[in-house]
């Protein structure tokens, strides 16, 4: 298994540096006209007969070991959110100079024929993929897949963080701007994954914890917990004057407290203030609670097309190593919302941080490859592993731009197949988990509700070890896991025999294996 963690980082590895590498010999051209293969125009003609503009003839073959899905294993091509214009000069130069990514990709695939889908998540938006695929908009015309939204992407570009989030709803946040604070709190938590922990806090005169019994204390941004929050954000409405200096007085206590418990990711601290306008700059308050160390980062977003009190807000944001944007509409949240990121990246960037990340086991509907696949066989369980991709020019370095993550998926099932079982006898058995204690693979770990059927259970890529080794009551194991140990040592169990009639009490060995190359 060692070995297999292995070869998929250094192919992922040869990936960043081929991108570092021609990104730093590209020179941007605000005026390039480059035709790419992109993924949605492909093979798609006028009525003419001829070839879209970004949709020449792209020569895709059935192929076994995708599945039989067409796919050109020579090129990979490119898909651009429908929100995002294809040819903007940010997306060509980025499209041109990732190119070069062509000849690593089937070099990666030569080397190690077991890789499948190979990928270049752009901070511009963009994502290359490889091998080349046709990408199917639904319905509705629409391709609403960002790689920068996914928990991959996420996990490599940023550390762990503890967020606390201010939504203003005073009167004057009536209508749409509440609206548009609601969608943006929405997307924030899109951007959270499980290393992360966070609250939600509405002001006016008094606070309103979103959550009233989470009240003083963050919680883990999970699956559960993120729909759990979403759900009662319907429940906010605007009225009365805004304090913010009550707000933000709660939520430095909030961070503070909870840095000092040792709870909590233990790394990077934020606090996302989502209002229409500050009077003051409230620096007594950062003075307190945030200077001269800054260790606790503001993010100010600004709802609504008014830009009178925009000043304010990033003055707050500048002295408090955060970002300031402005959000006018609803179809300007989920970019704007984006732009935290890059600031968060940017000591990983300046620092040089090329940290192997590995995913949790999930199951990924929206990539086209992996909908055919549901088709013919069902739902596909996999991890991904992944790492981000740095600017090394010298304007920039100094920067920290964080040009976007590399990674490449590996179905669980190829996991199983490094699994020694002639070494662990008739009732042994082998599983993984994540710095979380998440399941990666597990005998009980059952992602669907009936086997071979499509459903999946809601919270099945946040399984915990705990939940299916019930012998282990006090977290022995899992916790040793967690914290990384390795060794061996037994513990007691209840095991039934003759059919269940009569139960014993045996010592199960156990031994704990952590392979160098990935957080599991």
């Amino acid at each position: 298994m060692e070995e297999m963690f292995h070869k998929k980082s250094e192919a992922v590895r040869r990936l960043v540096e081929a991108a570092e590498e021609a990104h730093l010999k590209h020179e941007f051209d605000a005026d390039l006209q480059y035709e790419y293969f992109n993924a949605v125009l492909i093979n798609e003609r006028d009525k003419d007969g001829n070839f879209l503009e970004l949709g020449k003839e792209f020569i895709l073959a059935p192929n076994d070991h995708f599945n039989n899905l067409p796919v050109n294993i020579s090129l990979s091509d490119v898909q651009v959110p429908t929100n995002m214009y294809n040819k903007d000069p940010a997306i060509v130069n980025g499209v041109y100079w990732s190119e070069s990514l062509n000849k690593v990709f089937v070099d990666n695939f030569d080397r190690d024929p077991s890789l499948i889908w190979q990928y270049f998540g752009s901070a511009k938006g963009f994502f290359r993929q490889y091998p080349g695929i046709k990408w199917e908009p639904d319905e509705n015309g629409v391709i609403a897949f960002d790689c920068r939204n996914r928990k991959w992407y996420i996990q490599a570009a940023t550390s762990p963080k503890d967020v606390v989030i201010l939504v203003d709803v005073s009167g004057s946040m009536k209508g749409l701007r509440l609206t548009i604070a609601k969608q943006t709190v929405s997307s924030i938590l899109d951007t959270l994954g499980d290393d992360d922990f966070f609250n939600i806090i509405a002001y006016n005169e008094e606070l309103h914890y979103v959550e009233p019994c989470l009240n003083g204390t963050l919680v883990q941004a999970d699956r559960t917990n993120k729909e759990h929050f979403r759900e009662h954000l319907d429940k906010l409405f605007a009225k009365g004057i805004g304090m913010l200096d009550i707000a933000l007085n709660e939520a430095f206590n909030i961070l503070s407290d909870f840095n000092h418990t040792g709870q909590g990711s233990i790394c990077i601290q934020a606090i996302m203030l989502i209002t229409d306008g500050a009077v003051d700059t409230y620096d007594t308050i950062f003075a307190k609670y945030n200077w001269p160390d800054r260790k606790v980062r503001i993010f100010t977003y600004l709802i609504g097309r008014e830009a009178a009190f925009a000043d304010n807000l990033k003055w707050m944001a500048c002295a408090n190593k955060g970002f300031f944007t402005q959000i006018s509409t609803l179809a300007d949240v989920q970019e704007n919302v984006m732009e935290y990121l890059h600031v968060l990246s940017r000591p990983k960037v300046i620092d040089q941080e090329h940290d192997v990340v590995w995913t949790e086991a999930y199951i990924d509907s929206t990539l086209p490859q992996a909908q055919k696949l549901a088709d013919d066989q069902g739902l596909v369980l996999m991890t991904t592993v992944a790492m981000p991709v740095f600017s090394k020019q010298n304007e920039t370095r100094s920067k920290g731009i964080l040009l976007g993550v590399v990674g490449t998926d590996v179905p669980v099932k190829e996991l199983l197949k490094t699994i020694p079982k002639y070494k662990l006898g008739i009732h042994g058995y082998a599983f993984a988990i994540t710095n979380n204690g998440y399941i990666l693979t597990h005998p009980e770990l059952r992602p669907l509700y009936e086997e071979g059927k499509k459903r999946r259970k809601p919270n099945y890529s946040s399984v915990d070890l705990s939940e299916v080794e019930w012998e282990d009551r006090d977290d022995v194991l899992r916790n040793a896991m967690v914290n990384r140990k390795t060794g061996k040592f037994s513990m007691e169990v209840k095991k039934t025999v003759d059919k269940g009639f009569r139960c014993g009490t045996l010592q199960r060995p156990w031994e704990i294996f952590l392979p160098r190359e990935c957080n599991h």
